[in-house]
């Protein structure tokens, strides 16, 4: 069976089970007489990269994120291979900022790569995993969900680290010496890696939190 059209059977009727949180926060802090309110993190002056697949990337591992890092203050730019506009599994469209071609990760604060089945283009592209390897020597946040951590691992940038993925990709990840971890989000370190459209809230939480 072809792996993209294995991919899209699989990852379709993946819906996210939680939506996209209206603050951005780390924890808790005592206000007045013990009253607790909600410590917001604003990422004003922070740039980040999205790289999406020109078609069927998943569209909750793009849109929630984007919206997270946007109401948090942060800069996002989004870029893809060869489109001016991508298109979702699920059928949600953006705009492209940039070409793959043109975009530098020394530019950014963080670079992270969204799954869904079209991520698939970028797992032996050159550009992608020298962006991923360029964003990681740089000691920049770098973030992959759901197929998306194999770029990061065939980039080399998962050698000896803890990462999570679509459990479709554990093989690949332990290959290029990473842990998998199956979890629904893991950090290690400034890197960012996630299982899949369920986890799009809190990958996004993650990575804010990262950035503060």
């Amino acid at each position: 069976m072809n792996r993209r059209f294995f991919l899209t059977l699989v990852l379709l009727p993946l819906m996210a089970s939680s939506g996209c949180n209206k603050t951005s926060k780390v924890n808790e802090v005592p206000k007045g007489g013990g009253e607790m309110v909600e410590e917001k993190i604003n990422l004003a002056g922070k740039k980040i990269l999205m790289v999406v697949a020109p078609k069927d990337f998943r569209d909750e591992e793009f849109f929630e994120p984007k919206k997270i890092f946007s109401e948090a203050g942060a800069e996002v730019v989004v870029s893809s291979k060869g489109v001016l506009e991508a298109t979702g599994l699920l059928g949600g469209k953006t705009r492209v900022d940039k070409d793959f071609s043109e975009v530098k990760a020394t530019d950014f604060d963080a670079v992270l790569f969204v799954g869904g089945g079209g991520a698939e283009v970028y797992f032996d592209e050159p550009l992608a995993l020298n962006l991923a390897k360029t964003a990681f020597a740089a000691g920049k946040v770098v973030g992959a969900i759901c197929i998306a951590p194999t770029i990061l691992a065939n980039a080399d940038v998962l050698v000896g680290r803890q990462a999570t993925a679509f459990p479709l990709e554990k093989d690949a990840l332990e290959a290029k010496g990473a842990t998998y971890t199956g979890e629904p989000v893991t950090v290690d370190g400034k890197i960012i890696t996630a299982r899949g459209p369920e986890a799009a809230a809190e990958f996004g939480q993650k990575i804010v939190e990262a950035l503060k």
